[in-house]
């Protein structure tokens, strides 16, 4: 199958240190690659896949607030949409930015929605565009707006097998993600020292959190009891996962999926955090970890850790969140597009359709607009991949 993958541009696919949507885009792209599809990647120049790679902009923006990165997100998304006729299926993981294009062609588009969606921000276009090909990344994102077409919900993956299990936890908790208020970094401050237990935060600062890191995180460190790493690479990131004694987020916000979830029990690490979100979706209290509401509770569970096998944290990462899993789940959506696609132009049109047709009216059906080659970096003719093992 001939497959486009629409990447964002805010960092590498795969990201070099933060960036969940470039990662989960990047293990999706080798999968499918693996599984012997042809697969075009439309992403930053530095990234690095064993796609065909078409760059919408030469190195990742990394977050640069002075640069308008949508703008190039959407001259990436013209290039890809004016060779739409080349591929099977385009997925798109730019959100909303990819609605405008989705009637430009019969090529089935699906959007996976990596965010929230509920945001009253967002509602108005969401709403305009009910009817198109949505993907969800968990249960309860998908339950926020259930008036949207939503054709699967499929779960995030990861190449576990590239994680190294660690038997043996370490002496300290481990806080990953971003420093925000959603996030509660202050929070699992407070829980660590009454545990009597070292945390380490390895976190991203956003400019929009800049002011809260100030103000109400940044005072609370003691080193070595509290220490704050910054934003680590992905080496870095997996030992810092592995060693620790549990993962602790104890976030205050619907989190749509949580990669550092998955990524902690792939090295067999469990997982302390609250029942928002996905949460409850993708652990199980008492075998991954535990979910616990309160700062008291979480406290408590800190203590009850060592109960927890870490094998079965491993055994259960790799049943449930494999980017195998994740790769085959997404092409059984392909073809179900693709082949109703396939059906719908083979039907014969309406009568007032067909007869504007037959005098040389337009047909927006099976109109598909010719690729400019003069505004599109030269790429090489595609041709049909050998069908992956489940088509």
């Amino acid at each position: 199958m001939r497959i486009a993958q629409i990447a964002p541009l805010q960092t590498a696919t795969p990201p070099h240190t933060y960036g969940g949507t470039e990662r989960v885009v990047h293990n999706l792209t080798e999968s499918l690659v693996q599984l012997g599809h042809e697969v075009t990647l439309f992403a930053t120049g530095d990234s690095k896949t064993s796609a065909r790679l078409v760059p919408g902009i030469a190195e990742a923006v990394n977050f640069d607030p002075d640069i308008e990165v949508n703008a190039y997100h959407t001259a990436m998304l013209e290039e890809a949409y004016r060779h739409a006729d080349e591929f099977d299926i385009i997925h798109s993981h730019l959100d909303y930015l990819t609605l405008p294009f989705i009637k430009t062609t019969t090529t089935p588009t699906i959007l996976t929605l990596h965010g929230r969606s509920d945001l009253k921000e967002f509602m108005r276009v969401y709403d305009a565009y009910a009817d198109a090909n949505y993907v969800a990344i968990s249960q309860s994102q998908r339950r926020a707006v259930p008036n949207l077409n939503w054709i699967a919900t499929i779960h995030h993956g990861v190449d576990i097998k590239s994680f190294r299990y660690h038997p043996v936890a370490g002496d300290y908790l481990c806080f990953l993600g971003r420093i925000s208020p959603d996030k509660r970094p202050e929070r699992a401050i407070e829980i660590a020292r009454r545990a009597g237990i070292p945390l380490k935060i390895a976190a991203k600062i956003g400019p929009q959190d800049r002011n809260y890191f100030t103000n109400v995180v940044e005072p609370l460190f003691d080193p070595p009891a509290i220490e704050f790493l910054g934003q680590v690479d992905e080496s870095r990131k997996r030992e810092l996962l592995g060693n620790a004694m549990a993962l602790l987020v104890p976030i205050d916000w619907p989190e749509p999926f949580g990669m550092m979830y998955i990524e902690a029990l792939a090295c067999g690490t469990p997982v302390l955090t609250c029942p928002m979100g996905a949460a409850p979706e993708l652990l199980v209290d008492g075998v991954t970890g535990f979910l616990r509401e309160s700062v008291d509770d979480l406290v408590e569970a800190v203590r009850d850790v060592p109960h927890i096998s870490r094998e079965r944290c491993r055994s259960y990462a790799a049943e449930r969140f494999d980017m195998r899993r994740m790769a085959l789940e997404y092409i059984r959506v392909y073809s179900r597009l693709r082949d109703r696609e396939t059906t719908k132009a083979s039907l014969p049109l309406p009568a007032s359709k067909g007869d504007a047709l037959l005098s040389g009216g337009p047909s927006r059906m099976n109109h598909v607009a010719k690729p400019n080659s003069a505004k599109m970096p030269k790429m090489p003719p595609l041709e049909e991949s050998v069908p992956g093992d489940t088509l």
